[in-house]
């Protein structure tokens, strides 16, 4: 009796003694420290900054608890808990490689970052310099990866040459008898980028077609008088831009009063951003996009449903773009890191594990499949889609919408945009 006592209570010591050693072993799991940077306030913060930090918090809260679906339904990171660090990407590119210095020596794991082209370019060598994982999720200039090589940098937003090549075989077909095409762009990377490949791209598919007048005002200037103007004088079938945040709005509001959408056809490259607020004052006939598969142009996926539903349910509105793109980022971080630990024998991963795994990386995003495919494996692709406005019983609805697979809209890895464009999107010979 006194033999099967001492055995048993041995037995139940060495359970007991294993459970506090797994107990520990959990709580000791270090969080993953993420930056993540977006407009927190100016006139970028309402459309764009906001439901991407509104994403963020939810994907992350969602992944914490493991109330993510497949393929994302374990906690955390691989088991280590989200931690998100916020800061304001207001107040221009020094500031921001200033504040990206900073934020870095706050010791966090990574950054995830970024809606300016201009901020994007600035901060990519810094990231490099500092050696620090940085993740862009929205910036679209194609400069980052053609221009430059990095081993800490990733992007997982498609570049703004799938946006213009997709819209201009979209209206190229809309419209079989296209003679002028405009322009009204901001005056920096983003804007000179979107009109370039969209002009290359129309020329590419029709031949002969004229640019009537390209206009460029400053970022964030918010008064268009003397653009408007020059558009509508113009004669142009059709007027682009690529405008996004206060200043899309801002257009829109001054262009429609005028007859501008009446007289042309505008293509507003991230028009879906300006629904939620200007929905009926967006006139009938206007082509937009989403920079992507999102929102109303997102598929109908189980992550699609989820992420709709958790976000109106915690915020009261739809997820526009930004949050999706946002949302996809941090996905997609889950995925390289829990593709790390499992190399890594289930152990945490370091930093250059990450890298490694997140480099050529397939993932799911609600906005379906992603390919880190080009930039030598840190450049997301994806396919895109447009509709044409139209207003039925008070709502905002689109019609002729269209979908674009990435490998027609996406140059080849290591081949320039302007280059692929030009030789009839075939890789140069």
């Amino acid at each position: 009796m006194k033999t099967h006592f001492s055995h048993a209570y041995k037995v139940v010591v060495m359970a007991a003694s294993v459970a506090i050693l797994l107990a520990s072993a959990a709580a000791q799991e270090k969080a993953v420290k993420i930056g993540v940077v977006t407009f927190l306030s100016g006139a970028a913060a309402a459309p764009f900054g906001v439901p991407a930090k509104n994403a963020a918090e939810l994907v992350a809260e969602a992944a914490n608890a493991g109330k993510l679906p497949a393929p994302y339904a374990t906690n955390g990171l691989g088991g280590a808990a989200i931690e998100l660090v916020f800061l304001d990407e207001a107040g221009g590119t020094t500031k921001q490689v200033t504040e990206y210095r900073n934020l870095v020596q706050r010791d966090v794991d990574l950054v995830i970052g970024y809606i300016s082209s201009g901020d994007c370019l600035a901060i990519a060598p810094t990231a490099e310099e500092l050696k620090k994982l940085t993740v862009f999720f929205d910036c679209g200039t194609p400069r980052i990866f053609e221009d430059a090589s990095y081993k800490y940098v990733f992007r997982t937003g498609a570049m703004s040459t799938m946006d213009n090549v997709a819209l201009a075989m979209y209206v190229t077909q809309l419209k079989p008898n296209l003679k002028k095409i405009a322009g009204i762009n901001q005056n920096y990377a983003w804007g000179q980028d979107s009109w370039n490949d969209f002009d290359s791209s129309i020329k590419a598919l029709k031949p002969g077609v004229e640019v009537a007048t390209a206009q460029w005002p400053q970022f964030l200037s918010g008064q268009y008088g003397a653009e408007i103007s020059a558009l509508l004088s113009s004669g142009a079938d059709v007027v682009h831009s690529s405008f996004w945040g206060g200043d899309l709005e801002a257009f829109i509001l001054q262009a429609s009063p005028r007859g501008l959408f009446t007289r042309s056809t505008v293509l507003l490259t991230g028009g879906e951003t300006a629904v939620q607020k200007l929905g009926g004052q967006i006139p009938d006939g206007t082509v937009i996009g989403a920079r992507g598969p999102f929102d109303m142009f997102a598929p109908d996926t189980a992550l699609n449903r989820w992420f709709r539903k958790a976000y109106q349910d915690k915020y009261g509105v739809p997820p526009s773009y930004p949050a999706y793109k946002m949302a996809q980022a941090v996905l997609g971080v889950k995925s390289a890191y829990e593709k790390a630990r499992a190399a890594n024998k289930g152990k945490t991963p370091n930093q250059d594990q990450v890298i490694a795994a997140f480099e050529n990386l397939t993932f799911e995003g609600p906005g379906g499949k992603v390919q880190m495919a080009t930039g030598k494996g840190h450049q997301a692709v994806q396919g895109t889609a447009y509709g044409t406005v139209k207003h039925e019983k008070g709502q905002v609805t689109l019609v002729d919408v269209k979908t674009y697979p990435a490998d027609k809209v996406t140059p080849p890895d290591g081949v320039k945009s302007e280059a692929w464009i030009k030789a009839g999107f075939k890789k140069p010979s």
